[in-house]
């Protein structure tokens, strides 16, 4: 089974899978570009993924409902707000984004330390729902 990480481990992907487990978190984001470059495709609708811990921990099995591939510009916000980190705009959610997608473990990541995004990045919007917790 797939493995779902949210951001990096440590304090930001433990409040990520804490909204999830609670049921505030049902869409996340992701640049089409980190698929690119690790050779994988994007989630399927209908697939199943194990969500992990700071701990590589297994906590839930969650499954994709919907999958937009979608440019920075077109984010709405429904999904800014399914992301369950308190935005109550496309703005707010946006900034938070473009902050992470700037650090440097994300440029490292892509390859490429001057990486920015802008309106015509390539976003992968997904929603989702949990259909498995464990423990």
């Amino acid at each position: 089974m797939k493995r779902a990480e949210f951001a990096f481990p440590g304090p930001l992907r433990d409040k990520l899978v804490g909204a999830i487990l609670d049921g505030t978190k049902t869409t996340t984001s992701a640049l089409l570009a980190g698929y690119e470059i690790d050779g994988e495709a994007p989630p399927a609708v209908g697939e199943r993924e194990l969500v992990v811990d700071s701990a590589d921990k297994g906590v839930a099995i969650i499954e994709i409902r919907e999958v937009r591939v979608v440019p920075l510009s077109e984010v709405d916000l429904a999904h800014a707000v399914g992301e369950g980190e308190g935005f109550t705009t496309v703005a707010e959610w946006r900034a938070d984004h473009t902050s992470f997608w700037h650090a440097a473990e994300v440029r490292a990541e892509l390859g490429d330390p001057e990486f920015t995004v802008d309106d015509t990045t390539l976003v992968v919007a997904t929603r989702f729902t949990i259909v498995e917790r464990i423990g």
